[in-house]
């Protein structure tokens, strides 16, 4: 899976933006693990209409009510069957077989396996959505890259992928960390 630098854009200062509002999001999250048998502690909310080189993967703990961790996370480049000239500053999803695109909906994280990239550990994710449900002949799964910055690089942006969603390396060993000790599946919902 080929991935792509960073890019920078420009080197304007950092503007304060007001942290969006996710508590329908939640509510529906727990709500769906429920009635699908996921894991009922927490789930991962991608959020793709975020600035890249801002946190946009969150760590949603249901019994805490709130977000208890955040990071950076790629999205795909879009650009195997046209030109996507916007790649970087908008994510654009398709569940088209090698678009590398991302793809929006909700996934079940499955099987830890190895990976040959980051800290050699990756989720294979099953689409559970008409939007995501090429997921696995698509390659799509969860790791981590070195090229994934641990802190917010915006205004420049985080690397792209090939529609993985990829974290940095010190996220990833956290995020298997708390995978690792689950005993029914996560969900991890991209939106956009």
């Amino acid at each position: 899976m080929a991935l792509l630098g960073l890019m920078c854009c420009n080197s304007s200062e950092n503007p304060k933006i007001a942290p969006k509002d996710y508590a329908a999001t939640n509510l529906e999250a727990v709500a769906y693990c429920r009635q699908n048998g996921l894991n009922n502690d927490f789930y991962f909310l991608v959020d793709l209409s975020v600035h890249s080189g801002k946190n946009r993967f969150f760590v949603y703990d249901f019994k805490q009510k709130k977000i208890v961790d955040e990071n950076l996370v790629t999205h795909g480049t879009c650009d195997a069957f046209g030109e996507n000239p916007k790649m970087f500053e908008k994510a654009k999803c398709s569940n088209r077989v090698d678009s590398h695109c991302s793809a929006s909906g909700k996934y079940k994280i499955g099987k830890r396996d190895y990976s040959a990239w980051g800290i050699k550990v990756k989720y294979w994710l099953k689409g559970l959505e008409t939007t995501n449900d090429n997921s696995e002949k698509r390659v799509v799964v969860l790791h981590s890259w070195e090229a994934v910055s641990d802190t917010e690089v915006y205004p420049d942006y985080s690397p792209l992928s090939w529609g993985c969603p990829a974290v940095s390396d010190n996220f990833m060993t956290k995020l298997d960390t708390r995978l690792k000790d689950v005993r029914k599946p996560v969900l991890l919902w991209i939106v956009e």
